[in-house]
């Protein structure tokens, strides 16, 4: 299956995404057998500092999806949660005890020591 573009697309993408960060996707899209997804990243609330990252594979966009692209791999940003990630990038980092997409979020005011939840 192959993912439609969302029909109204801006110039600029919705935010910057590292190599690290493609590959540990490609990874995924492998080992979950879904080739053609994107990875979806959204704001919800919740989480100490008032609001957290959602990370999840989408098999399918919608309309109104800003799709950053690289390599390939596209990421689908929805219309709410852009106005929290502007200029922010997507990483991938692992240490000893394992590894997890990072978002560096210039909105940020505040995060929670697990870098999950931020407050704006």
């Amino acid at each position: 299956m192959t993912l439609a573009p969302p029909t109204e697309q801006a110039q600029d993408p919705p935010i910057a995404v590292t190599d690290a960060a493609v590959l540990r996707i490609i990874y995924l899209r492998e080992r979950e057998g879904k080739p053609d997804a994107a990875l979806r990243l959204r704001i919800v609330a919740g989480g100490c500092s008032g609001m957290q990252y959602r990370i999840d594979l989408a098999e399918e966009l919608r309309p109104t999806d800003r799709i950053a692209e690289k390599d390939g791999v596209r990421i689908a940003v929805d219309p709410k949660s852009l106005a929290y990630l502007k200029e922010s990038t997507l990483d991938w980092e692992e240490d000893f005890f394992g590894g997890e997409f990072k978002v560096k979020n210039p909105n940020a005011k505040a995060s929670c020591s697990c870098g999950l939840s931020f407050t704006v």
